[in-house]
């Protein structure tokens, strides 16, 4: 506790309300800070797409007290890996190996996950329609951070910046960090409805091209394809028709999944990520998630890399008696670890996206004789990850 200052009255403004945002809001909230959530979105929601939970995520969500509730809406998956699009494995993921060692790996709506952090937040802690425009750090003489939004200025003994990949915060503090960079390739996500639940998920790699199925809690089917491609091209009204031009071809159930969807429901992005920072901190402020470290969705670990840093963050405020020790702890204790998971997932997309003939049919000669035991040994240094130590919560 910093002197003078009654935990009770910590105050923080999160900038961001997405599932970064949300997790930090609670994360706080349980160790007895007062928090204001500033959202410029006219709602507080996430877009329909599916979200894989690996262990370290829903331990993650476990410390934020919301892990029962998660696994309720999510759907524990049996059988996932890589094919060729023939449908041939190439490698198949021993979900019932992994979850001895690590836990199951389980699949969920991002809006369900969204709406059960969102839950655990009291409402009149939510803005929403409020956009930052700048951010003013603590100056001599005072030990608050300033923002101006949309509806005027809030201050606060923290800032946490959870506002994705084009984050204002980290712009308007950190002016010499580079812009995210384009990963070279382009994604469609979508849920197709399906007449009889799927039993098995998984990539499909081809040459430039992947596709995902991913089976949802309700019987639908998270679909995701990804293409090599020039930054910037879409094809308005016509993406379903460009998804199905590229992979009906492929094996069973992909082109039944493609002619179920329908347009509305395709949604495309670029993929960028983020170079690595110096710091994720700047006086009383912090970068949490794709504000601080977006990365390519190639190892799944993006959202939950976010979960992890609210943990964290909240955790060491509350072990360490000034904010900026906290935040420095936070600093060392995340950024090796972050980093070190977005430039795996930069190289196992740069593989997945290879495109020559030679290459792609090396890679997949090299993934049929890689044995499971080593994907999983390979993944074990990021599932591994434990929450802090519980701190005090709130009562």
């Amino acid at each position: 506790m910093e002197r003078g200052t009654s935990v009770s009255r910590r105050t923080a403004i999160v900038v961001g309300g997405g599932i970064g945002g949300m997790a930090a809001a609670v994360a706080l909230i349980r160790i007895g800070w007062q928090v204001e959530v500033l959202e410029r979105a006219t709602a507080f929601g996430e877009v329909g797409a599916g979200l894989s939970l690996w262990p370290n995520g829903l331990r993650a969500l476990d410390a934020l007290g919301v892990g029962e509730q998660v696994r309720a809406h999510a759907l524990v998956e049996t059988k996932t890996g890589i094919r060729d699009v023939s449908g041939r494995w190439l490698s198949q993921t021993d979900t019932r190996e992994l979850g001895r060692r690590h836990g199951p790996l389980v699949m969920i709506h991002r809006a369900h996950l969204l709406d059960i952090l969102r839950e655990a937040v009291p409402a009149a802690s939510l803005r929403k329609e409020t956009e930052v425009t700048q951010v003013v750090q603590a100056g001599s003489g005072t030990s608050q951070v300033e923002v101006e939004h949309t509806h005027g200025v809030s201050r606060a003994d923290l800032l946490v910046g959870a506002d994705g990949i084009h984050s204002t915060v980290r712009r308007s503090l950190w002016p010499q960090a580079a812009e995210p960079r384009y990963a070279g390739y382009t994604a469609w996500r979508l849920i197709a409805d399906t007449d009889r639940p799927l039993s098995a998920g998984g990539e499909t790699w081809g040459r430039g091209e992947r596709v995902g199925i991913a089976p949802l809690p309700d019987g639908r089917v998270y679909f995701f394809g990804v293409a090599n491609t020039l930054p910037g091209q879409r094809s308005p009204g016509r993406e379903l028709d460009e998804m199905r031009r590229r992979f009906s071809s492929w094996h069973a159930p992909i082109p039944d999944l493609l002619a179920a969807a329908s347009e509305d429901t395709v949604m495309r992005h670029d993929i960028y990520e983020l170079p690595p920072l110096s710091t994720y901190v700047a006086g009383r402020t912090a970068l949490l998630g794709d504000a601080a470290h977006a990365m390519t969705p190639n190892m799944g670990q993006g959202a939950i890399q976010a979960l992890e840093d609210a943990v964290t963050l909240a955790a060491l405020l509350a072990s360490k008696p000034r904010v900026e020790s906290a935040l420095a702890a936070y600093d060392q204790q995340r950024r090796p670890r972050t980093q070190l998971i977005a430039g795996r997932s930069h190289r196992i997309g740069s593989v997945a996206q290879w495109s020559s003939a030679p290459a792609s049919t090396l890679r997949n000669w090299l993934l049929r004789l890689t044995p499971s035991s080593s994907m999983l040994n390979a993944l074990g240094p990021v599932l591994t990850w434990q929450p802090p130590a519980p701190a005090h919560e709130a009562s």
